[in-house]
């Protein structure tokens, strides 16, 4: 369904922003943070969630783990795009994937868990085919900013976002078992499957199910992201920006852009380009304003350039519906 069909409501966007902080947490407390009831709760969740326009998904965070974070971008014949975009989003290791350019090229990111998984990855796993005219992959180096902590969806007051705020992860070690695959691959469609869906999944009981979530959550392992597009906010032009600054200022400058209110990721990159920021803009006007105003101020950028994305095929979590 497209998100121009469906309104949100003051309502719809503050719970939004609540799940944004948490998204497993219990219809009681939204509603106590939100200042509805629980049915309201429950009833506006599955609403949107139906529509296709909001979701909770459960990913992993393989920094936690000591995986490599990759984004990759793909060059190819506009004819072959929409093909190669949904092949790449199908793989359980990508997330992000985005038409960008007019459709002639292709970026997601991947996380690899060895140096072996990301050179079979970078030489033999990527789509081959010679409707994909060049291929680029730069590793991230460290974030500035993250999905999970866009200002965009930003709503509560100070006080209802202290209500909902978990406690701040542990420096434990945790490893993944094979028995984790099938409690991620049902939070990867849906993060908030109640405990008895996730036993059902595993095979394990609903006491071993909240011990195992409270572990994952507490190290930082397991992370809960809103899957909403920027669309529906009201941010009608995304883009993601590749630049080049000056070593000896790169710190300041991605701090600075990190605290963009437009800005939902900023990270370090190897490659020609050493900076890549994701942009949500309400429309071109805004975004023309942006790189000429905030971005045009910060004269250690030496380079730059727009990829604007026309469409997104999968965020965090699985596979986007191709309508979305």
């Amino acid at each position: 369904m497209k998100t121009d069909t469906v309104t949100l409501e003051d309502v719809d966007r503050e719970l939004v922003h609540a799940l944004q902080i948490d998204g497993r947490a219990p219809l009681r407390l939204l509603g106590q943070a939100l200042g509805v009831s629980e049915n309201t709760v429950a009833r506006r969740y599955r609403r949107l969630r139906t529509a296709g326009i909001l979701r909770v998904v459960g990913t992993l965070n393989g920094a936690r783990l000591g995986y490599n974070a990759w984004t990759i971008r793909l060059q190819c014949t506009p004819d072959a795009a929409t093909a190669i975009a949904k092949a790449l989003a199908a793989r359980p290791d990508t997330s992000y994937v985005h038409l960008l350019s007019g459709g002639t090229e292709i970026s997601c990111s991947v996380q690899t868990p060895t140096a072996d998984d990301s050179e079979a990855l970078l030489l033999h796993k990527l789509p081959r085919t010679s409707r994909v005219t060049a291929v680029s992959a730069h590793l991230l180096l460290g974030n500035y900013a993250l999905p999970n902590n866009w200002a965009g969806p930003a709503r509560l007051t100070p006080d209802q976002a202290a209500l909902l705020t978990p406690p701040p992860n542990e420096a434990t070690d945790v490893s993944l078992e094979p028995a984790d695959r099938p409690l991620f691959d049902l939070l990867s469609r849906d993060g908030r499957a109640s405990h008895t869906e996730l036993a059902a999944a595993t095979g394990w009981s609903e006491s071993t199910v909240r011990r195992r979530l409270t572990v994952l959550r507490q190290s930082g392992v397991l992370t809960f992201l809103v899957d909403i597009p920027p669309t529906a906010l009201g941010f009608r032009a995304e883009a993601r920006l590749w630049m080049a600054v000056h070593p000896s200022r790169f710190t300041a400058v991605a701090s600075a852009i990190a605290g963009h209110p437009e800005v939902s990721l900023v990270a370090q990159t190897t490659g020609p380009t050493n900076l890549l920021a994701a942009v949500n803009c309400r429309d071109s006007r805004d975004l023309a304003r942006y790189l000429t105003e905030r971005i045009a101020s910060l004269d250690a950028i030496h380079t730059i350039e727009t990829a604007p994305v026309i469409r997104t095929v999968k965020r965090a979590g699985a596979l986007l519906p191709l309508e979305r």
